[in-house]
This record gives C-alpha cells, structure tokens and sequence, in this order.
C-alpha cells in the first residue's frame, strides 16, 4: 500500500506499508478517513476544471475501477477521454499540480504518524522516492533522521524519480541505520512513462520483508 502524507512544512512525503495486517483497526480507520478525503476532493476539482473544460463527475466515475482508490491520475484520465489533453502526463503538468488553479490540497495524516500505523498494524514502512526532486519539495538530511527514529523501515532508492545525487543520499541513510534498501517501477497504468520492472528490489531485501513483517500470515522463506 502507498499513503500519502504530509509533513508539517507541506512536504508531499508516500510512504509504502509492505505486509501489513490490512484488519488492524486504527490503520484501517485512518485509511478509511483518508479514501473518503480523497473522494470529496476529486469531486472539488472535478467542479473546478468544469468551469473551463467539458469535464464532469461522471466522466470521472467512469475511469475508476470498482474498488479503487481515487485520485489526481482517475482525473487526468478523464481529461484525455473526453479530449482536453493527450495523455496523463500533459494533464499533470498543465492542470492537476500543485500550483494549478484546479488543484485541492488534500488533508493527509503526517509520515511519522503513517510509520507509527503501519508498524502497529504488524507491517514494514518504506519511504517511496524520497529524493524525486522533480515532483517538488524533499525532505531534509534532519527530516530524513526524524523518520529513522519514527520507525522507517526502509529506503526506496531505485526509482526513476530518483536523481544519481539523491539516490546517494538515500543509501547513506541505509548504510547509517540498517535500513532496507527497495526498489520500484512505481507503474500506475499506461498513461506514464513508468515500465514494469525497470526498478526492482533484490530477492534478498524481499526476504528481509518477509522476515521483518508480522501483519500477514507467514509466507514461507524465499531462497537467499
């Protein structure tokens, strides 16, 4: 699972949950709280592109999934099926960012906050491109530490977000706190650049996982 979160200086900061116990009833709740956030947003932009564009919730709707999570990408979607854009990314970067007249701040639970949840829920917390400097604003060197002591479980440094120069810093985290190093190719359908499996994590850091996670039923041990 990916959270997104919010650090008290607005730093957008996705935080993963590997094997957590999805049953576990404060984690549950809160992202029970933050689904339904999500929902009135999207519909608050959604209003707000309709005052310019063809744009309406039903065309929305119709790119959700039964059981998906909505979000700015089920918008961006929409955008290019009704011919407003070409393609996601054109939509991201003209309409939905953060500095867009469209665009509403969501309400997200703080990534010290989301480490807590996952852990108590039995899970793994991993920081999701952490360094992806192309997206906005990242966290500090002392922000960074500020995680580890919360309960960070691990670093995503193999992400194409992810700059050469901050790549090196997310491994001297790791290599500072024991800290597992993941990878990812962070697909979320066709309309980005992002392929299956140009990032991936080891089989031994998935191991780890399995070892360190106590949220789910015991998958067996993969070979090291």
């Amino acid at each position: 699972m990916e959270i997104t979160t919010l650090s008290s200086d607005a730093i957008s900061v996705h935080m993963l949950s590997y094997l957590h116990d999805p049953h576990e009833p404060r984690l549950a709740e809160a992202i029970r709280g933050a689904r339904g956030g999500r929902w009135e947003r999207a519909r608050r932009m959604t209003e707000r592109l309709a005052q310019d564009f063809p744009l309406t919730w039903e065309d929305v709707l119709a790119q959700v999934a039964d059981g998906a999570t909505l979000g700015r990408p089920h918008l961006a979607d929409a955008l290019v099926a009704v011919g407003v854009v070409a393609d996601r990314q054109q939509a991201f970067d003209r309409l939905l960012h953060r500095s867009s007249p469209y665009y509403v701040p969501q309400l997200n639970m703080r990534p010290d906050e989301a480490i807590r949840l996952i852990r108590h829920a039995g899970g793994v917390p991993v920081l999701a491109h952490g360094m992806a400097s192309a997206r906005g604003r990242t966290l500090s060197s002392e922000q960074l530490e500020d995680l580890v002591e919360a309960g960070l479980g691990g670093v995503e440094v193999h992400h194409r977000d992810n700059p050469p120069q901050g790549r090196q810093v997310l491994l001297e985290l790791a290599a500072r706190h024991d800290l597992l190093v993941t990878g990812s190719s962070d697909y979320h359908g066709a309309g980005k650049p992002n392929l299956i499996g140009e990032n991936t994590t080891d089989l031994d850091t998935v191991a780890e996982l399995l070892d360190l996670a106590t949220g789910v039923p015991a998958y067996g041990h993969l070979p090291r």
